[in-house]
Protein backbone atom coordinates (compact mmCIF):
# COMPACT_ATOMS: atom_id res chain seq x y z
CA UNK A 1 0.00 0.00 0.00
CA UNK A 2 1.49 3.16 -0.89
CA UNK A 3 1.53 6.52 1.07
CA UNK A 4 0.72 9.75 0.07
CA UNK A 5 3.32 12.61 0.85
CA UNK A 6 1.54 13.93 3.78
CA UNK A 7 1.49 9.94 5.47
CA UNK A 8 5.26 9.72 4.65
CA UNK A 9 6.22 13.08 6.10
CA UNK A 10 4.32 11.66 9.45
CA UNK A 11 6.03 8.55 9.59
CA UNK A 12 9.41 10.49 9.12
CA UNK A 13 8.74 12.75 12.18
CA UNK A 14 7.58 10.03 13.93
CA UNK A 15 10.74 8.14 13.66
CA UNK A 16 12.74 11.41 13.93
CA UNK A 17 10.91 11.91 17.26
CA UNK A 18 11.62 8.39 18.67
CA UNK A 19 15.07 8.69 17.19
CA UNK A 20 15.54 12.12 19.52
CA UNK A 21 14.84 9.98 22.66
CA UNK A 22 16.72 7.07 21.81
CA UNK A 23 19.92 5.59 22.94
CA UNK A 24 20.51 3.03 20.44
CA UNK A 25 19.03 1.62 16.82
CA UNK A 26 19.10 -2.17 16.10
CA UNK A 27 18.55 -3.00 12.58
CA UNK A 28 17.16 -6.74 11.76
CA UNK A 29 16.01 -8.74 8.92
CA UNK A 30 12.11 -9.65 9.25
CA UNK A 31 12.53 -11.85 5.61
CA UNK A 32 9.46 -14.97 6.86
CA UNK A 33 8.03 -14.41 9.51
CA UNK A 34 4.20 -15.46 11.19
CA UNK A 35 2.15 -13.06 11.86
CA UNK A 36 2.15 -14.36 15.43
CA UNK A 37 5.87 -14.25 15.53
CA UNK A 38 5.66 -10.53 14.81
CA UNK A 39 2.85 -9.77 17.33
CA UNK A 40 4.92 -11.35 20.10
CA UNK A 41 7.97 -10.15 19.41
CA UNK A 42 6.28 -6.35 19.33
CA UNK A 43 4.51 -7.46 23.04
CA UNK A 44 7.68 -8.12 24.12
CA UNK A 45 9.45 -5.02 23.50
CA UNK A 46 6.69 -2.80 24.42
CA UNK A 47 7.04 -4.42 27.79
CA UNK A 48 10.81 -3.80 27.55
CA UNK A 49 10.18 -0.29 25.93
CA UNK A 50 11.50 -0.61 22.48
CA UNK A 51 9.96 0.97 19.83
CA UNK A 52 9.68 -1.77 17.08
CA UNK A 53 8.91 -0.81 13.56
CA UNK A 54 9.04 -2.03 9.87
CA UNK A 55 9.59 0.69 7.28
CA UNK A 56 10.43 1.24 3.62
CA UNK A 57 14.70 2.14 3.93
CA UNK A 58 13.79 5.35 2.58
CA UNK A 59 11.95 6.57 5.04
CA UNK A 60 13.91 5.77 7.41
CA UNK A 61 17.20 7.07 6.24
CA UNK A 62 15.16 10.91 5.61
CA UNK A 63 14.39 9.95 9.90
CA UNK A 64 17.86 9.32 10.35
CA UNK A 65 19.93 11.96 8.50
CA UNK A 66 21.13 14.67 10.86
CA UNK A 67 21.01 11.96 13.75
CA UNK A 68 23.54 10.44 15.96
CA UNK A 69 22.79 6.91 14.35
CA UNK A 70 23.70 8.17 10.50
CA UNK A 71 25.65 6.20 10.61
CA UNK A 72 23.16 2.69 10.36
CA UNK A 73 22.17 3.97 6.30
CA UNK A 74 24.98 1.32 5.03
CA UNK A 75 23.22 -1.21 6.91
CA UNK A 76 19.76 -0.83 5.21
CA UNK A 77 19.47 -2.97 2.64
CA UNK A 78 16.00 -5.05 2.36
CA UNK A 79 13.08 -5.86 4.57
CA UNK A 80 14.08 -4.73 7.61
CA UNK A 81 12.54 -3.88 11.20
CA UNK A 82 13.79 -1.15 13.45
CA UNK A 83 14.23 -1.39 16.99
CA UNK A 84 14.43 2.45 18.72
CA UNK A 85 15.63 1.46 22.31
CA UNK A 86 16.18 3.92 25.63
CA UNK A 87 17.54 1.61 27.22
CA UNK A 88 20.28 -0.43 24.85
CA UNK A 89 21.00 -3.44 26.87
CA UNK A 90 17.13 -4.00 26.87
CA UNK A 91 16.31 -3.35 22.98
CA UNK A 92 19.36 -5.76 22.29
CA UNK A 93 17.98 -8.53 24.79
CA UNK A 94 14.62 -8.73 23.35
CA UNK A 95 15.63 -8.85 19.85
CA UNK A 96 18.52 -11.55 20.50
CA UNK A 97 16.37 -13.73 22.53
CA UNK A 98 13.89 -13.66 19.37
CA UNK A 99 16.51 -14.29 16.97
CA UNK A 100 17.47 -17.29 19.20
CA UNK A 101 13.95 -18.62 18.69
CA UNK A 102 13.58 -17.24 15.29
CA UNK A 103 16.12 -18.33 12.45
CA UNK A 104 14.37 -16.41 9.87
CA UNK A 105 14.90 -13.41 12.34
CA UNK A 106 18.86 -12.19 11.72
CA UNK A 107 20.11 -9.08 13.22
CA UNK A 108 22.28 -7.21 11.02
CA UNK A 109 23.27 -4.48 13.28
CA UNK A 110 22.53 -1.12 14.72
CA UNK A 111 23.59 1.84 16.10
CA UNK A 112 24.69 4.13 19.16
CA UNK A 113 25.49 7.72 19.29
CA UNK A 114 28.00 8.02 16.62
CA UNK A 115 29.05 4.67 16.53
CA UNK A 116 28.13 1.92 14.38
CA UNK A 117 27.42 -2.12 15.65
CA UNK A 118 28.14 -5.21 14.19
CA UNK A 119 25.88 -8.16 15.27
CA UNK A 120 28.14 -9.20 17.51
CA UNK A 121 28.10 -6.54 18.77
CA UNK A 122 24.27 -6.05 19.64
CA UNK A 123 24.73 -9.49 20.72
CA UNK A 124 27.34 -8.56 23.43
CA UNK A 125 25.34 -5.80 24.20
CA UNK A 126 22.38 -8.13 24.86
CA UNK A 127 24.51 -10.43 27.73
CA UNK A 128 25.30 -7.27 29.71
CA UNK A 129 23.22 -6.55 32.67
CA UNK A 130 20.27 -4.52 32.87
CA UNK A 131 20.20 -0.80 33.74
CA UNK A 132 18.15 -2.24 37.12
CA UNK A 133 20.62 -4.94 37.72
CA UNK A 134 23.27 -2.59 37.68
CA UNK A 135 21.49 -0.15 39.79
CA UNK A 136 20.87 -3.08 42.26
CA UNK A 137 24.33 -3.99 42.25
CA UNK A 138 25.44 -0.31 43.50
CA UNK A 139 22.86 0.25 46.00
CA UNK A 140 24.16 -3.39 47.57
CA UNK A 141 27.51 -2.38 47.14
CA UNK A 142 26.81 1.04 48.99
CA UNK A 143 24.79 -0.48 51.58
CA UNK A 144 27.18 -3.60 52.49
CA UNK A 145 29.45 -0.84 55.00
CA UNK A 146 26.59 0.42 56.95
CA UNK A 147 24.85 -3.07 57.03
CA UNK A 148 28.21 -4.26 58.72
CA UNK A 149 28.46 -0.82 61.57
CA UNK A 150 25.14 -1.83 61.95
CA UNK A 151 25.33 -5.57 62.99
CA UNK A 152 28.96 -4.55 64.57
CA UNK A 153 27.48 -1.97 66.90
CA UNK A 154 24.32 -4.36 67.68
CA UNK A 155 26.71 -6.93 68.69
CA UNK A 156 28.16 -4.79 71.51
CA UNK A 157 25.32 -4.98 73.72
CA UNK A 158 24.71 -8.23 73.11
CA UNK A 159 27.57 -10.03 73.65
CA UNK A 160 27.36 -7.37 77.11
CA UNK A 161 23.78 -9.05 77.59
CA UNK A 162 24.72 -12.50 77.07
CA UNK A 163 27.76 -12.00 79.42
CA UNK A 164 25.62 -10.77 82.23
CA UNK A 165 23.36 -13.57 81.63
CA UNK A 166 26.73 -16.00 81.88
CA UNK A 167 27.45 -14.13 85.35
CA UNK A 168 24.42 -14.56 86.86
CA UNK A 169 23.76 -18.32 85.70
CA UNK A 170 27.13 -18.71 87.19
CA UNK A 171 26.04 -17.39 90.75
CA UNK A 172 22.92 -18.92 90.46
CA UNK A 173 24.47 -22.65 90.15
CA UNK A 174 26.41 -23.16 93.19
CA UNK A 175 23.69 -21.77 95.29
Amino acid sequence: MSLNLEQKQAVVAEIAAQLAKAQAVIVAENRGLSVEAVTSLRAKARKSGLYLRVLKNTLARRAIKGTPFEKLTDQMAGPLMYGIAQDPVAGAKVLSEFAKDNELFVIKGGAMANALMSTKDVKALATMPSREELLARLVGTMQAPIVKLVRTMNEVPGRFVRTLAAVLAAKEKPA
